[in-house]
């Protein structure tokens, strides 16, 4: 890349961000112009163009994406009906992305544990993982339940006019012994058609450990088609990732389309709850664990900003997963390591979901007026820990545990009305968070082993840096 062509880029990003503020402060200052709509909707689309022309030069994923994400929002600002009506294209994303998530799991999951002649190494692996995973989980709980308490947004709520009219979910109450017992898979078809994660990564490890007392002879065919899938796989996820600039710009735009901007104003004070708790937990859990291990900051970011741009718009980690693991790969992490720890994490390590829950929970009892003691708190929040797991892949299945807590905990269900209207911007955080925390977890896991390939790292984050 020349570097009159990469100054080029940079000023036209630059315009574009200008000019975006500078629409931004004629739109607060609309009144004192005296401008009208259209004079308005004209500058947006210039805005808008800006960024495009940009893209089109940039040439890369991740700018296509967050360009879609912002025609997403405009077009759901602009043509709501329309926005409602192309759901179907997230849809279709969301399908393809499905279809890849068992084969990928199965394969990885089989091809890193299989390919461990120290079977001792894999124990070490598994509890170090587990630990690791329930350290993190549980200051994020502590987090969210403290955020909460101190923003105390549930006291005094006000019901928006007409949320009764939203259905909840029906929930099946399960007891704890219930959750455990889904973790163990019935029927490994039957949970890779009801896209259970849990019961897919406990077949799949039972299988990879069963691989690896077999001598070569007989674990040599079965690993070679496991290592085929994988790479299919991943070529697989290389073609569906064209249609994600659409897959995710029609998710925003019907997610603006559908539920407006006005009910934002409703539950603010809930919403920043969560994004400021959430931002809390990634500066003073998460970034020092950065620093701990050494990982370059700015290499983290380069390979998690793909994957993560991906699960904040759709609001599923799934669609993260192929991309997550291929980039980490390329950051230095071993393809072994990345095999066992991400699809564990997707399970037990769900960092953004255990905080949104701890929160949402209280939040139900401030808003029905139920006082609960710190104790009661702590104890509903280590209950969540265990019924969250396995709900990564699900978009809003963290409303359906949250439905399930406050029934067991005899809390009502009507202010959780109040949160449907948002949970879609709470998803899309929580999600975020899940994503990097699992994207983490693997680099700690791999350099608590030796085995984080550092010249690796380095080649990887200055390829970034030529690339622009």
């Amino acid at each position: 890349m020349s570097i009159g062509m990469k100054v080029k880029k940079e000023k036209i990003l630059l315009i574009a961000f200008l000019s975006f503020f500078a629409y931004v402060l004629i739109h607060l200052s609309k009144i004192f112009f005296r401008l009208d709509k259209f004079p308005l909707f004209l500058f947006r689309y210039f805005v808008i163009s800006i960024f495009i022309f940009y893209a089109f030069l940039k040439k890369d994923l991740t700018t296509w994406i967050l360009l879609s994400i912002i025609i997403g929002i405009e077009f759901g600002i602009d043509y709501p009906k329309i926005a409602i009506e192309l759901r179907f294209l997230s849809q279709i994303f969301l399908r393809l992305i499905k279809t890849i998530i068992a084969p990928i799991l199965f394969s990885t999951l089989v091809v890193g544990i299989a390919s461990h002649s120290n079977i001792k190494q894999l124990g070490n692996m598994g509890w170090k993982s587990l630990l690791y995973f329930e350290i993190v989980t549980t200051l994020a709980l502590f987090i969210g339940l403290i955020a909460i308490n101190i923003s105390q947004a549930g006291v005094g709520i006000v019901m928006p006019s007409g949320i009764m009219e939203h259905q909840l979910p029906k929930v099946e109450s399960k007891t704890w012994q219930d959750t455990i017992i889904h973790v163990f898979p019935e029927n490994f078809i039957k949970s890779i058609y009801h896209g259970d994660v849990l019961p897919i990564v406990v077949f799949s490890v039972i299988f990879g450990i069963s691989m690896v007392f077999l001598d070569e002879k007989k674990r040599r065919p079965i690993l070679s088609f496991t290592e085929s899938i994988s790479e299919i796989m991943f070529k697989f996820t290389k073609i569906i990732m064209y249609f994600a600039p659409i897959g995710v710009g029609s998710a925003i735009a019907y997610t603006v389309g559908h539920m407006g901007l006005d009910i934002l104003y409703n539950l603010f004070q809930l919403l920043l709850t969560l994004y400021i708790a959430l931002f809390i937990f990634l500066i003073m859990v998460l970034f020092p664990i950065i620093l701990w291990i050494k990982v370059p900051l700015r290499g983290f970011i380069k390979a998690l900003m793909e994957p993560v741009s991906l699960a904040f718009a759709t609001t599923s980690s799934e669609s993260a997963l192929p991309l997550l693991m291929e980039n980490l790969e390329k950051l230095g992490v071993p393809r072994k390591i990345i095999a066992f720890v991400i699809p564990t994490g997707y399970s037990f390590n769900l960092d953004g979901t255990t905080l949104y829950l701890s929160l949402a929970t209280v939040f139900v009892a401030q808003a029905s007026g139920i006082p609960l003691s710190f104790s009661q708190q702590i104890f509903i929040g280590l209950t969540l820990i265990l019924t969250s797991k396995g709900v990564a892949g699900v978009p809003r299945a963290s409303l359906v545990i949250l439905l399930a807590t406050v029934s067991s905990f005899g809390l009502p269900n009507w202010p959780i009305l109040a949160i449907i209207g948002i949970d879609e911007l709470m998803d899309m955080a929580r999600t975020t968070v899940n994503v990097i925390g699992n994207g983490l977890a693997s680099c700690v896991i791999a350099r608590s082993e030796g085995e984080l390939d550092d010249e690796k790292m380095l080649d990887y984050i200055k390829k970034k840096r030529d690339n622009g």
